[in-house]
């Protein structure tokens, strides 16, 4: 099984890569930090895997195409996983300008930059999957991360709007939506995070949710209840309890 893997060098990208490091697998990491990248690679190459490395941001459109040009020149992408991203909050009061304009940058025209290419492809051999990482932030914004929240929700209607109009092409597309997972981008928060996961966990979950052909994947459910409930709320009763949640730092990368 060929699977691209976007974010690996750390969190739920990284635990990705380790959950489908086996013999039958030949995986195509891409990350920003080589040495982290390096690391996973080792761990899934001891796990018998085949495992191909690229530096690479994915904000840029052209590199991104080409790395999966080059790919599919020897291996056709069975399973595509859009996972890298980045967090930040209001702690500081609000967002900057060119604050936001990194995270949809790299949480919405990242994910389009990678899945786009990708499509075309499983397009014209009509089959593949896609998995979109979204959040449960995306179901509702949350005052304390404006532009974290409003990216994920783009990622996630995306990916629900995607999965009917690429079933003709019998390509499979999940939407996953995480709560709080302990990584590295969460490990900066100073405040209570209910039902925290673990990373292995959270890539188990995740695992057993495409194998199944979710259309979306949320969890921990009472968390995943709890933002859906609150979605069917009005807005004066939303806005008085969000706007009294604990504020992030400043702008945290993965």
């Amino acid at each position: 099984m060929n699977i691209l893997i976007s974010g690996a060098s750390s969190g739920i990208g990284r635990a990705l890569a380790i959950a489908y490091a086996n013999s039958d697998a030949n995986l195509f990491l891409c990350a920003r930090n080589l040495q982290k990248l390096e690391q996973v690679k080792q761990i899934c190459l001891e796990l018998k895997a085949n495992v191909y490395i690229k530096i690479l941001d994915v904000k840029n459109e052209e590199l991104v195409r080409e790395w999966i040009e080059e790919i599919e020149k020897t291996h056709e992408i069975d399973l595509a996983i859009a996972n890298a991203g980045i967090s930040a909050g209001t702690g500081e009061g609000t967002e900057g300008v060119n604050q936001i304009k990194e995270i949809f940058a790299t949480n919405v025209d990242g994910v389009l930059n990678l899945i786009n290419p990708i499509i075309e492809k499983m397009k014209s051999r009509k089959r593949g999957q896609i998995a979109l990482i979204a959040s449960l932030a995306g179901f509702r914004g949350l005052p304390s991360s404006p532009a974290y929240s409003a990216s994920k929700a783009a990622v996630k209607v995306y990916g629900e709007a995607l999965r009917g109009n690429l079933a003709a092409f019998n390509i499979k597309v999940n939407v996953v939506c995480p709560g709080y997972v302990k990584t590295p981008m969460t490990a900066v928060n100073n405040f209570y995070m209910p039902f925290l996961m673990s990373v292995e966990k959270c890539a188990q979950k995740i695992k057993s949710g495409l194998a199944k052909n979710k259309s979306r994947i949320a969890f921990p459910f009472p968390l995943y209840f709890i933002v859906w409930f609150a979605t069917l709320l009005p807005p004066c009763l939303t806005d008085f309890i969000f706007a009294r949640l604990p504020k992030k730092g400043g702008l945290n990368k993965s």
